[in-house]
């Protein structure tokens, strides 16, 4: 038997799909959580012009400073491909462009940032050697 009830009404009233919230709210508490650090990361910066490659090396080698320099590269990745994706979802109609750019998101900002966390980790436990 055929149903003539339009895409909407079969819709209304089941509510949403209760995933939005948890991606809006992590973006959030990811923005909140990167002002400190990239207050923290500016402060950083501006000692590290002063200084030379030894000073940076000893500076990151502090471990303090290296943790908080893996969470802000690696918060700053993850918020930056969070956002990206609700561009694409929100703009990108195409069913094969949309997971095309979602998947090259997820790559780049996931390679980009183990290459970043792999870097700071190597200088600060390795001394920087080559």
């Amino acid at each position: 038997m055929a149903s003539y009830r339009t895409p909407l009404s079969r819709a209304r009233g089941l509510g949403s799909a209760k995933h939005g919230v948890g991606v809006w709210i992590g973006e959030r508490v990811s923005a909140i959580a990167l002002v400190p650090l990239t207050l923290w990361g500016v402060f950083g910066v501006l000692r590290l012009a002063a200084g030379d490659y030894n000073f940076a090396v000893a500076w990151i080698s502090h471990p303090l400073n290296a943790v908080l320099m893996v969470l802000l590269v690696a918060l700053s990745f993850w918020h930056m491909h969070a956002g990206m994706r609700v561009v694409i979802e929100d703009y990108i109609h195409v069913t094969l462009n949309k997971t095309g750019l979602l998947l090259i998101n997820l790559f780049v900002c996931g390679l980009s940032g183990a290459l970043a966390v792999f870097s700071i980790l190597k200088v600060a436990l390795g001394g920087g050697a080559y």
